[in-house]
Order: structure tokens, then C-alpha cells, then sequence
């Protein structure tokens, strides 16, 4: 019975070392959850200091994005329970109680980034309508000051837009945003390749290497981005699932490398997309940029006369931050629904599930609605809301369960372990920072 077991792993973890095509799917799924609106705030966040900070950045984020992923697919492939998702093995592994605790930590990783993109919307649209329509308020300097459209009206148009639209079907929508990626992808590549011949290599400025200090500085600053940018963990938990059910024992091995190549892609593709940005662009141009609080093909846009540029850099924005809208306003909506039913469950049963749901609904809408009328800075509520939440289930609670759960003590004693950690809290700390 033994010799068999042993054989039955064995044929489990040889198929495991290949990559079929099937994985070659898990790997671009894992690249197009993670790319969307935020690598459009990215080139603005890591190109604000220069050229420098930006290759430490890009040998930091590989190691970072691969790490963290493994480590999280590694905890959910370490329930009993061969069909637990995430929330399921945090229940399984730490009680109820933690399980409540990650309930709300995940709905407020994803819930600030639907107001992020609200926000971030409103903008881009106000912009377009102003610089590439024309259609502007001039200050006495003749400089655009915002479109015809007042803030309020044209935000609450946007944002009850993006959730209506949910009308014709969630199935149906996710659906097209699915397919929508990989144009996303092949335009954003476009894009960077026709910024070439506008990169200036003043820009490089290769001797001009800022003090240590300084890109300390930058680096921490931009890890928050970088971890936003970057997250794919909302399909890393069905991706390890799907990995057991076909390699059993394997499935650590087979995910470990489907997450490797997923990580080189994303570091491959949106690193190009910043440096060919931050090289375009001077470091004076990308605070300005973040001044006017815009995505980077917005403020490209209105820099350079190109109507390529003029017409699909506003466009691609667009698509990207309306496809990026739906999936995260579904999983916060659901995450939210959740906790309500589990914390206070009668009020859910007075209201009854239609007037539940409606309340959910303008509940999204109005908090959306009113930061986006707010304009807050879009970098700011990323670093500060979104990125430190994100942290603390993709970095630190996997190396937590490490430390504290059997099944995963044979992983114990890694310097990547110390890697992920020190990059976490340094993300959470953003949280902080500004107070001290």
C-alpha cells in the first residue's frame, strides 16, 4: 500500500514539472488580474525622483511579487479540505474569529480601490472632455482649469454608469473585461514602444547618482504602489485549487512555477511601461502629474501633440480603470455582504435580500459618489488605504501561518521568509507615515 502511495506521488509530482498549455493559461490569467488602473499611477509614484530609484525598483518588485503569491497559493494548498478557498483555510488553520478578522481586512484591501477608481474616472474623463475636446474653463491665464461639466454632476453621471452597467448581467461583464485585458495589454505595449523615440537620456542623467539616502527614500515610498500594482492575489486561491484537483502532492510545484512565470511577465511588461514613461517624461512633468491627479496616458495626452497619443492614451485609461472597476466593486460588494449577514444577521433578515441588496448598492454608490466629488489624491489613497490592506493578507499572514501552522513549518528557516515580511510592514507603514 506504501510502495503505492509512493508511486501515485511520484506520476503526481512528474507531471507537475512540466508546462503545458493549460499553464501557460493560469499564468497569463494570473498577468491580466494584475494589470489595470494601477499601472497607470505607477510610472507618476516610482519616476518622481529620476531615473536611479527606478533599477532598484525593478530588482526589488520581481522577488517581491513572486514571493509574496507562492507563499499565499502555498497556505491555501495547506488546508485538509481539498475544495477550501482562502477564507476557508485563515477558519481551518486560526478559528472563526480570524476568519472574521480576514473577512474585513479583504473587503478593506478591495473596497478603497473602487473609490480609487471613482475617483480616478471622473478625472480622466474631465480631463479628455477639457484638453483633447476643448471643451474647458480657462482661468485669467488662459491655462484649463477643468471641463464645462461640474464635478459633482459629472462624477455622479460616471460613477452610477460603471454600476449600472452591471444591469446587463455580472456573468456577462466580467466576461468581456476578461477579453478586454489582453487588448488593454497589446495597446499599453504600443504605448511604450511609441514613447521611444521621446525618451531623453538627460532623464538617465547616469551621472547624476542621487545620495543614498534620497533613494531609500523613493524605494520606500513606491512599495505600496508597487504591491497594488502588481497584486494578483484574488485569483491565486482558485489557481492553487484547480492545481490540486489535477496534480494532488504536486500542486505546490506546479503553482510555484505557474506564479513564476506570471511574476517575470508582469515585471517584463510593466516595468518596460514605466521606464518608457518615466524616460519620456521629466521628473518635474510627473509631479505635475500627480498635482493634476491624473493616470500617466492622461498627462501624456495633454503633453504631446500626437493624436495617437492625444486620442488613445485617455481611451486606454478609460478601459482600464472601467474594466478594473467591475471585479473589485463585486468582491467588495460581496466581502461587505458577508460581514453584515455574519455580524448582524437579523437586520439582514428585517430588511429582506432585495432591500438589502439596494442598500449595498447605494451605499457604493454614494461613498463613491462623494470621494470622487472629494478629489482626493489618487497615489495617496492607494499608498495609505489600499496597498497596506493587500499587505497584510498577500505578505504577512502567509509567513504568520509559517511560523504557526503545521503543514507549513517544512517552509521555515527561508531568507525569502524575512524578505516578505520586511517588505509588508514596510507597506503597512504607509499607513503611519504620514503622522509621524
Amino acid at each position: 500500500m506504501q510502495n503505492q502511495t509512493t508511486a501515485t506521488a511520484a506520476v503526481e509530482n512528474s507531471k507537475a514539472t512540466g508546462f503545458s498549455k493549460q499553464d501557460l493559461v493560469w499564468s497569463l490569467s494570473m498577468f491580466g488580474t494584475a494589470v489595470g488602473a494601477g499601472v497607470l499611477f505607477l510610472p507618476i509614484r516610482a519616476g518622481l525622483e529620476g531615473f536611479w530609484p527606478l533599477i532598484l525598483i525593478a530588482v526589488l518588485v520581481g522577488p517581491m511579487t513572486y514571493l509574496s503569491h507562492r507563499a499565499l497559493a502555498r497556505f491555501v494548498l495547506s488546508s485538509d479540505n481539498p475544495k477550501a478557498d482562502l477564507a476557508d483555510v485563515v477558519v481551518e488553520h486560526f478559528g472563526k474569529s480570524a476568519g472574521v478578522i480576514i473577512s474585513f481586512l479583504y473587503f478593506f484591501a478591495i473596497y478603497p480601490i473602487v473609490l480609487i477608481y471613482g475617483n480616478a474616472i471622473t478625472n480622466t474623463i474631465d480631463s479628455f472632455v477639457a484638453n483633447q475636446l476643448g471643451m474647458a474653463i480657462l482661468n485669467a491665464d488662459g491655462d484649463v482649469v477643468s471641463s464645462i461639466f461640474p464635478r459633482w454632476i459629472l462624477s455622479g453621471v460616471l460613477v452610477a454608469m460603471m454600476m449600472s452597467v452591471m444591469i446587463l448581467g455580472q456573468k456577462l461583464m466580467l466576461k468581456a473585461t476578461e477579453l478586454l485585458v489582453y487588448p488593454l495589454v497589446a495597446i499599453l505595449l504600443g504605448m511604450s514602444v511609441y514613447l521611444i523615440p521621446e525618451w531623453s537620456m538627460e532623464a538617465m542623467a547616469f551621472d547624476k547618482m542621487p545620495a543614498f539616502d534620497d533613494m531609500m527614500l523613493v524605494v520606500y515610498l513606491t512599495i505600496p504602489m508597487l504591491i497594488f500594482s502588481f497584486n494578483h492575489s484574488p485569483a491565486v486561491s482558485s489557481m492553487a485549487q484547480a492545481q490540486r484537483d489535477t496534480y494532488g502532492k504536486g500542486a505546490a510545484d506546479k503553482s510555484d512555477a505557474i506564479l513564476k512565470r506570471a511574476s517575470f511577465m508582469l515585471l517584463g511588461f510593466v516595468m518596460f511601461f514605466v521606464f518608457s514613461c518615466v524616460l519620456a517624461l521629466s521628473p518635474a512633468q510627473l509631479a505635475e502629474a500627480k498635482a493634476q491627479n491624473l493616470p500617466v496616458l492622461s498627462y501624456l495626452a495633454n503633453e504631446f501633440e500626437s493624436p495617437v497619443i492625444s486620442l488613445l492614451g485617455p481611451l486606454v485609461a478609460f478601459l482600464a480603470i472601467f474594466s478594473s472597476f467591475f471585479g473589485h466593486y463585486l468582491g467588495a460588494k460581496e466581502g461587505l455582504a458577508g460581514i453584515v449577514r455574519k455580524g448582524a444577521p437579523k437586520i439582514v433578515e428585517s430588511m429582506g435580500e432585495k432591500n438589502f441588496d439596494k442598500a449595498l448598492v447605494a451605499f457604493f454608490f454614494f461613498t463613491t459618489w462623494g470621494v470622487a466629488v472629494l478629489n482626493p489624491s489618487v497615489l495617496g489613497m492607494i499608498e495609505s488605504l489600499g496597498a497596506p490592506f493587500i499587505a497584510a493578507i498577500l505578505f504577512l499572514m502567509p509567513m504568520y501561518a509559517i511560523k504557526k501552522v503545521p503543514a507549513m513549518k517544512k517552509y521555515d528557516g527561508k531568507l525569502s521568509n524575512i524578505f516578505v515580511t520586511v517588505m509588508g510592514i514596510v507597506a503597512i507603514s504607509a499607513i503611519v507615515k504620514d503622522l509621524i
